[in-house]
């Protein structure tokens, strides 16, 4: 064991580096003649030079005497977690969770773990996911415990299990898709026997609920280097279980190599938006999962409609509204909101929206139609669009980002002219039912409909001429012969 302060061996921290509730929670504890230590993310974090927003506790004191030490210390709390030992607590501005030491097993088959409460420190971090979350600072001492090499292995930057990965896994299968999450966060390399575990056991991430599997997900996707997640998952074949449909991007590679590589351009194109993001006052601020997200999965459509083309051209024709009913069906599987799958999946259905602007030019209705469609996602989508371009060929690079350039620019004209991000039929629907005399219904509908197309084909219109559109329309509508006929009966 080392303390933090005084050995020159170990990475010096300095105590300013932990709030002051740390040390005051660990006093209470041992005046009343308990243990207590801050443990996991949170030290691994303070070695790394982060300040973790979790402060989580490992105690020998069961939840009852967890209750009596904190009670009176405490602004608030709570008993939510008590059947696995946790007992949550808000001091402060902090939240934490103080959980007595742990033993426990996994059902091979339920989706929950069997508690039993453990009796020392060694013990309950034997029990914990990896070495470098495997370590805790005892307080109020400040004394490092480090019993399965974390300092050692997150120096390394090498992800361990504290015992057999195998066991690990078999006890919380989700460990599996942490290593995952780790390798994107942390930027760390899995090793040799972890991934192998992974690869024998990805089966075992079925019995693991899809809103688990979706949070580690999303921390992945929104990490430093989410390719290396990427990879890790599709590498080991939990892929195939969570996210099969980049898993089935690994096209066979035809001998005369007619099409590139769909998997890794998709990571590519990844990369590429990661970078495309903003900071909190851009109109992107990364991490942007639903970017993201709709970045790794824009292609997803490509495996199901690939076509060789008697020319011996490769097609992928509607892959792009293909794609996206398979990333909204995979979303669903995954439990996402309904808003995050319909960004994602209508980002991945206009994906390919730009493409003939630069070749066959667009009006300014088709300009119009593209910021209408596109929405609030606008910003996003330049970027998806920009991202997608990885082709080799510099000419060919320029020439797409000169097109995008000046499609942007014709966007910003238009919007300045028009306010095109609140683009409206230039007649309300109380004023179409006025005018056409008739009620709410499907018509009110169908003309508002006419007379936005009109809007986004010709611009902006006067009241008058509005009108007169809307009833040149009415007069080739079936209601307005009937309204128009007399009554026969009586």
């Amino acid at each position: 064991m080392v303390h933090l302060f005084d050995s020159a061996s170990q990475p010096q921290l300095s105590p300013q580096a932990l709030p002051d509730v740390v040390i005051e929670l660990g006093q209470l504890f041992v005046d009343a003649g308990h243990e207590l230590s801050l443990v996991g993310g949170p030290v691994r974090d303070l070695f790394l030079g982060r300040v973790s927003p979790d402060l989580d506790f490992t105690t020998d004191a069961d939840p009852d005497a967890t209750i009596a030490v904190i009670k009176r210390w405490a602004d608030h709390y709570w008993e939510i977690g008590r059947d696995f030992g946790t007992i949550g607590l808000r001091k402060d501005q902090h939240i934490i969770e103080v959980t007595t030491y742990r033993a426990e097993a996994y059902d091979p088959e339920s989706r929950k773990p069997a508690v039993a409460f453990g009796r020392s420190l060694e013990d309950d971090l034997f029990r914990r996911d990896f070495t470098m979350n495997a370590m805790a600072l005892r307080l109020p001492s400040l004394e490092l415990v480090d019993p399965y090499g974390g300092i050692r292995d997150l120096h390394a930057g090498v992800l361990r299990t504290p015992g057999e990965p195998s066991a690990s896994f078999s006890d919380d299968p989700l460990r599996m898709m942490r290593a995952a999450r780790f390798a994107s966060q942390l930027q760390v390399e899995v090793a040799d026997e972890v991934a192998q575990a992974m690869e024998d056991m990805a089966g075992r991430i079925e019995i693991i609920s899809a809103e688990r599997v979706r949070d580690e997900l999303i921390k992945l996707v929104n990490g430093k280097d989410p390719r290396a997640g990427v990879d890790l998952l599709v590498d080991t074949g939990l892929a195939d279980h969570v996210l099969p449909e980049v898993a089935a991007l690994r096209l066979e590679i035809d001998e005369h190599h007619r099409h590139k590589d769909v998997y890794q351009h998709s990571l590519t194109v990844l990369e590429q938006a990661c970078g495309l993001e903003t900071g909190d006052d851009g109109p992107v601020p990364g991490p942007d999962f639903v970017l993201r997200f709709a970045a790794l999965m824009h292609d997803v459509g490509k495996p199901s409609t690939r076509r060789f083309e008697p020319s011996g051209a490769v097609s992928f024709r509607h892959h792009d509204m293909v794609g996206s009913k398979l990333t909204a069906k995979r979303m669903k599987k995954l439990r996402f909101d309904n808003d995050t799958i319909k960004a994602v999946s209508r980002l991945v259905e206009l994906h390919m929206r730009f493409y003939g602007y630069g070749d066959a030019g667009w009006t300014d209705s088709a300009v119009r139609r593209y910021v209408t469609d596109a929405g609030p996602l606008l910003e996003r989508l330049h970027r998806l669009t920009r991202s997608d371009v990885t082709t080799r060929n510099k000419r060919k690079a320029e020439r797409l980002a000169f097109a995008y350039d000046d499609l942007e620019e014709r966007i910003a004209a238009l919007r300045e002219q028009e306010e095109l991000d609140a683009v409206r039929p230039d007649l309300d629907g109380q004023q179409i039912m006025a005018l056409l005399g008739v009620r709410p219904g499907p018509l009110v509908g169908r003309a508002y409909k006419f007379l936005l197309d009109q809007r986004l084909e010709h611009g902006p219109l006067d009241q008058a001429a509005a009108e007169a559109e809307l009833l040149d329309w009415w007069q080739a509508q079936p209601e307005s012969q009937q309204s128009a006929e007399p009554d026969r009966e009586g």
